[in-house]
């Protein structure tokens, strides 16, 4: 018998080929998402309705939030809503499949599901709301993959939505959605700034090679774009660059709460690159800062090119070669990109945005309290 999937929720990865109603066997439509890759001439693409300030994206995510809130029944509140001095469960992150506090997709009806859907899309860049759909969607190949016999449940509906706080306060709120391979987390102070880290996309299968949906990719630009810049390196260089012959099982900060951010960088620093790999340098950035609203990404690279770009360093561990696990992470002051593509024989990404200073808004928030005592 048909497993019964809101409507909403076929929705959701309908942009990328994949329907959830369909369990482990998807039908391929001309529209899944292939993200496109990154050269270090590329610019962010416009959003459809362009926000021009961090303040506008802000309202924009209580606006949402609130919608979303007023359609729930007060026992779905209970479970959505979290204080936001609850900071143990604010900062309780993690991307592999397990139970969460808040909300799940699976018990929302469908015209729940799509505002819970809007108040995401307010977090993602155009381009990364399809990525998310698409990640989402690999669930539902995974569960083909495993069969009945899989260790962890396969659902699209697993991910769930937690407001923290009083929504859209002058004073401090937050939303998270996460489930298996995406983790998004927003810290909003004083109703116009706010803190859109730690931000995690995964995607297994990293490349999908059989079935209805081969070839489909969620995070294509995360490994090519880092490719493209180890191949533009001399030997001197990647000898720099390449700091392991051994790629490490997982990303090394793995789900911590806070990276220090004085920890040594490793690798090969942007100092000893020409103006063509900084410029590649650069490119493999933006594949991380411009999965946010246009007008978060553009704030931020603004700010990274200030000073943080010229002080990064670009490590490799693992394969140079397809089809060998590797690893790879942007580190400077304030932020690391890590990626790792090492389990399930090498088929298997974790890509993350970590900002050393100001994840789950830590320096916001330390700004904020002390201007208000």
């Amino acid at each position: 018998m048909r497993q019964h999937r809101p409507r909403a929720l076929q929705s959701v990865c309908r942009g990328s080929g994949f329907h959830p109603s369909r369990g482990g066997h998807t039908r391929r439509t001309v529209h899944h998402h292939r993200p496109r890759r990154r050269s270090a001439s590329t610019s962010a693409n416009p959003r459809e309705h362009a926000m021009t300030t961090a303040a506008d994206v802000a309202r924009q995510m209580a606006a949402a939030a609130r919608t979303l809130l007023e359609a729930l029944d007060d026992t779905q509140k209970a479970r959505i809503g979290i204080d936001f001095d609850e900071a143990t469960e604010r900062t309780n992150w993690h991307y592999i499949p397990r139970e969460r506090a808040g909300l799940p997709l699976k018990e929302m009806n469908p015209n729940q599901q799509q505002l819970a859907l809007a108040l995401i899309a307010t977090g993602l860049s155009t381009t990364s709301t399809r990525q998310a759909q698409t990640i989402m969607g690999l669930e539902s190949v995974l569960a083909g993959i495993e069969g009945p016999g899989r260790r962890f449940p396969r659902d699209p509906e697993l991910y769930y939505v937690t407001l923290f706080g009083d929504v859209g306060a002058d004073t401090v709120w937050g939303w998270r959605f996460e489930g298996h391979h995406i983790s998004l987390n927003n810290t909003i102070v004083n109703g116009t700034e706010l803190s859109s880290a730690p931000l995690f996309f995964g995607s297994n299968p990293a490349h999908v090679r059989h079935g209805e949906q081969v070839g489909v990719r969620a995070l294509k630009d995360e490994e090519e774009v880092a490719r493209d810049l180890l191949s533009q390196l001399d030997g001197e260089q990647q000898g720099i660059a390449i700091i392991a012959a051994e790629a490490p099982a997982d990303i090394l900060t793995t789900s911590v709460v806070r990276v220090s951010d004085e920890a040594p960088a490793a690798g090969l620093p942007a100092a000893e690159m020409s103006a063509g790999q900084q410029q590649q340098l650069e490119a493999l950035v933006r594949v991380y800062i411009e999965r946010l609203p246009e007008a978060l990404a553009a704030a931020e690279l603004a700010r990274l090119r200030q000073a943080d770009l010229a002080a990064a360093h670009f490590a490799w561990a693992g394969a140079a070669e397809r089809g060998g696990p590797h690893y790879y992470r942007v580190q400077s002051t304030t932020f690391l990109a890590e990626y790792d593509n090492t389990q399930n024989d090498a088929n298997h990404i974790h890509a993350v945005w970590r900002d050393l200073t100001n994840d789950f808004g830590h320096d916001l928030l330390r700004r904020h309290y002390r201007q208000s005592h």
